[in-house]
């Protein structure tokens, strides 16, 4: 295991096809239909450790879709596992896991130890989800909110070492907002050989149109235009990115620097990148929330109209080891949008289909496709993607919002994050 003191030294390198086989990683087509749980087995038992619960929140999306069940496939879908216990970190007024404890009869345990087990001396669940989003916390001197992720899973670690086994873990969007945590969670979780699953619902949510890339593409170069503050939701752009490029010819090996641009500095950089605009401009024609004038767009979507639209926006221009580029648009619109190219030129465009909570009674259902492969994590202690692929996009977000507070470049040589993924899907396609 890396002593996390040498971390900011050396390079991490995680990860071949052959290792992520070993470790379970083969994926399962998001598409395909939930198998009926048999009869004859035990159900398997969860813990959810969430930081607060309130309506529209990550954990009421979680806790409410494992208690009552989802859309799925046509139906509704009774989850194959069974919610047995819920860590609650706080409880402001208006909060919703209380009821929600009294309706369904699972408890809420004081600490995340207690949970873990159920009030015994031992583990006595079979899966862990952190949900480690919102909530009254500190920040850091660059605005980033300091949740308690790291924390509530070296709690959940501290557990499996004293009770002997461990067992599949789900952490909700980005690891940590330091770098060294994020490395050792997955450094742990390999050396202890449990399942660790981790990211947000941009990559496995519906796609349109619905595509995937290539498995082994001659890709060189991407794209997302997406919407939101720095930290939260660029982090849900960088996953838009990444979950098509780490399909190019090679798989991924990391990134070496991060360059934060905003206003004009950031629309004359963008100007002299002319694939890098096209792209841009690509991933725009994809979206479903643009500004428009009694009724329509005001002119043809080009870098122009953009820069005039959207003059205050900001972007992350990200360097990868082998020479591919990514490049994250954030802009005032209301959805996420990706382009690619290829070596022959061609163009790859979708938008990750989010319909938000709040708009036309919609119930978030992006979450539905997550919480599923969580489902078939803890069933089969196999992943349907790599955590590196989380561990990168959190590397990616804590260089890109340092790169913005301190108006330079980042360079980021300890981000050598190298692996690879299968040619299957994982995206929602029912």
């Amino acid at each position: 295991m890396l002593n996390p003191a040498d971390l900011s030294r050396r390079s991490f390198v995680l990860g071949s096809a052959s290792a992520l086989l070993a470790a379970g990683a083969a994926p399962t087509p998001a598409r395909s239909a939930t198998p009926p749980a048999s009869p004859t087995k035990e159900r398997k038992k969860v813990a959810l450790l969430g930081t607060v619960d309130f309506k529209f929140s990550h954990t009421q999306h979680f806790l409410d879709r494992l208690l009552m069940g989802y859309k799925w496939d046509g139906g509704w879908h009774k989850p194959d596992v069974d919610l047995v216990s819920v860590y609650i970190d706080q409880f402001p007024e208006g909060e919703l896991s209380r009821g929600r404890s009294k309706q369904f009869n699972v408890p809420i345990y004081p600490t995340v130890a207690e949970a873990l087990t159920c009030g015994t001396s031992k583990l006595a669940v079979d899966g862990v989800l952190i949900i480690g989003e919102h909530g009254e916390y500190p920040k850091n001197e660059m605005g980033q909110v300091l949740y308690p992720r790291y924390k509530f899973f070296q709690q959940t670690v501290e557990v499996f070492k004293n009770s002997g086994r461990s067992v599949p873990v789900f952490n909700d969007k980005h690891l940590s907002t330091d770098w060294k945590e994020c490395v050792q969670m997955v450094e742990t979780a390999k050396s202890m050989g449990f399942p660790f699953l981790a990211g947000s619902s941009l990559p496995v949510t519906w796609r349109l149109p619905a595509l995937d890339l290539p498995h082994n593409s001659a890709l060189k170069e991407s794209v997302c235009v997406g919407y939101g503050r720095p930290d939260s939701y660029d982090f849900h752009g960088l996953e838009t990115a990444q979950c098509m490029s780490e399909r190019r010819r090679g798989g991924e090996v990391g990134i070496s620097s991060v360059h934060s641009l905003k206003g004009e500095a950031m629309w004359d950089h963008a100007a002299k990148q002319e694939t890098t605009a096209r792209l841009m401009v690509a991933a725009l024609n994809r979206s479903q929330s643009l500004p428009i004038v009694d009724g329509y767009e005001s002119a043809p979507i080009t870098l122009d109209w953009a820069r005039k639209n959207f003059s205050d926006a900001y972007a992350y221009f990200i360097e990868h080891r082998d020479g591919f580029k990514t490049t994250l648009f954030m802009v005032p619109t209301q959805d996420f949008n990706y382009a690619g190219i290829d070596e022959a030129g061609k163009i790859t465009s979708c938008q990750m289909y989010l319909p938000m909570p709040g708009r036309a009674s919609s119930t978030a259902d992006f979450f539905n496709p997550l919480i599923h492969h969580v489902e078939q994590m803890v069933l089969t202690h196999k992943v349907p993607y790599p955590v590196e692929r989380t561990l990168l996009t959190s590397g990616m977000t804590m260089a890109g919002v340092e790169s913005l507070f301190r108006g330079a470049k980042v360079e980021t040589p300890q981000m050598e994050v190298k692996y690879k993924v299968g040619p299957d899907s994982t995206f929602w396609r029912s």
